[in-house]
């Protein structure tokens, strides 16, 4: 075993979790979470990298994070404090990106691992940036209007010296939104003395934001969806879909693939499950979550038990919810012929294994839900220009470079015999560290 690989006094770094590099100290070998995936599958493309191997201890190593406490004043006048996060993985390649969520369960290890999948994400599509990522532990629902804004300003205060439009650009993600966004805008200007509204992505168009951006991941869902299908013959107007998760990537794709011939079977989200085997009407469904906030109680179809979505008969699945979703336990169970992940990490490795067995085609998350990132990136160089674009030309941008990454991963595949989630951090990899090797070490 390697000097590397063991803790001080000797220790093995990997007793006893199974992995062989160090790990940080204030993470838990028991109980690694999120971050632990995220280290097994940068550990299954090493042997892929070549020479740029020597570099690959950097991709295991969080470049900075910062925890910060964030206190506000209730409206009860009490006084209540959240934990919160911003992580930033590498940006060897560019600033950092990556969204900020409000979430009561979210951790130190979960924000790692979503930063480290932001880096091959960006690196997958090639837009010039490294990855990153916040994130609250608070319960939106449980706040007022008045006391959500408070949180995300004060967080917004709390992280403000490491972002910045040219350091790192925060997005929307689980329970934010573009008046998060206008929020952390408004706070980190105000704290500038001028206005930056290239700080963040995913705005309101008022405010610099970009036409299509709502709807981008849900539309590379799509697009690398139909394009995988193209290669294994599946016929798009003929697919059974079912889908975890109905926002804005969910729901998204929904609509989409419905509007393509596809057949919107089942839909689950935090309030229930729905299912109707002629299909279930699109649109109609939107707009009972706009006003119910949950698919539950959609009155055109039958209510499913929130297991009983995984036996689900369907040629497509798409989560599009949280993390670790589709693991061990229910992987054997899918019927369908292809996942496709927009949701961040929800598949495990040992699913992935299973799915791999059975022959499940898997798009991963970091090329199947690139598209948000992809567009937030459009954004970007428009605020910075002053310029902007119209939203046929954003979707067709958008369409163009998801193609094209997607053809470059399956391609890489094919040529390594490999899945498509270790043919993307090939790529990925990659790139990130010949940029790290062109760099080199300051000082």
């Amino acid at each position: 075993m390697s000097q590397a690989s063991q803790r001080p006094g000797g220790t093995p770094a990997n007793s006893p979790a199974t992995f062989t590099h160090a790990l940080p100290s204030y993470l838990d070998p028991n109980h690694l979470g999120p971050w632990g995936i995220y280290l097994q599958q940068v550990d299954r493309v090493t042997p892929y990298l070549g020479s740029l191997a020597r570099w690959v201890e950097t991709l295991k190593r969080p470049k900075r994070t910062l925890i910060v406490d964030v206190p506000i004043l209730l409206d009860d006048g009490t006084t209540a404090h959240f934990e919160g996060y911003r992580v930033q993985h590498n940006t060897s390649r560019g600033p950092g990106k990556g969204g900020v969520r409000f979430h009561q369960d979210v951790t130190l290890s979960e924000v790692m691992a979503l930063s480290a999948w932001m880096s091959i994400k960006n690196a997958a599509v090639n837009v010039p940036y490294g990855g990153a990522k916040g994130g609250i532990r608070v319960d939106p629902r449980q706040l007022s209007r008045g006391e959500l804004e408070r949180v995300t300003r004060r967080y917004t205060s709390e992280i403000g010296i490491i972002i910045g439009p040219t350091k790192d650009i925060p997005a929307p993600d689980v329970n934010t939104n573009e008046q998060v966004m206008a929020w952390m805008m408004d706070t980190y200007s105000m704290n500038e003395g001028s206005t930056a509204t290239g700080v963040v992505t995913g705005k309101p168009v008022d405010l610099g934001g970009s036409l299509g951006r709502r709807e981008a991941t849900g539309r590379g869902v799509f697009t690398v969806g139909t394009e995988a299908a193209q290669r294994i013959g599946m016929d798009i107007t003929q697919a059974r879909v079912a889908v975890q998760g109905f926002g804005n990537v969910g729901g998204v794709a929904a609509k989409l693939f419905a509007e393509a011939g596809s057949k919107i079977v089942a839909v689950q989200d935090h309030g229930g499950t729905v299912y109707r085997e002629s299909g279930l009407d699109v649109p109609a469904l939107l707009a009972h979550v706009a006003s119910q906030g949950t698919v539950a109680g959609f009155p055109q179809a039958e209510a499913l038990s929130r297991d009983a979505f995984w036996d689900t008969p369907c040629d497509i699945l798409i989560p599009a919810a949280l993390e670790q979703q589709i693991t061990e336990a229910n992987a054997g169970r899918i019927q369908a012929r292809m996942i496709i992940e927009g949701a961040n990490g929800p598949t495990t490795p040992l699913a992935d294994d299973i799915l791999h067995e059975r022959g499940v085609l898997v798009l991963p998350d970091v090329i199947a839900n690139a598209g948000g990132v992809t567009v937030s990136y459009f954004e970007w160089v428009q605020d910075f220009s002053s310029f902007f674009w119209s939203e046929e030309e954003i979707n067709e941008r958008l369409v163009r470079i998801m193609k094209g990454a997607f053809a470059g991963v399956w391609q890489v595949a094919e040529e390594h015999k490999v899945s498509l989630r270790t043919a993307t951090f090939i790529v990925a990899c990659k790139r990130i560290l010949h940029a790290r090797d062109l760099r080199g070490l300051y000082p």
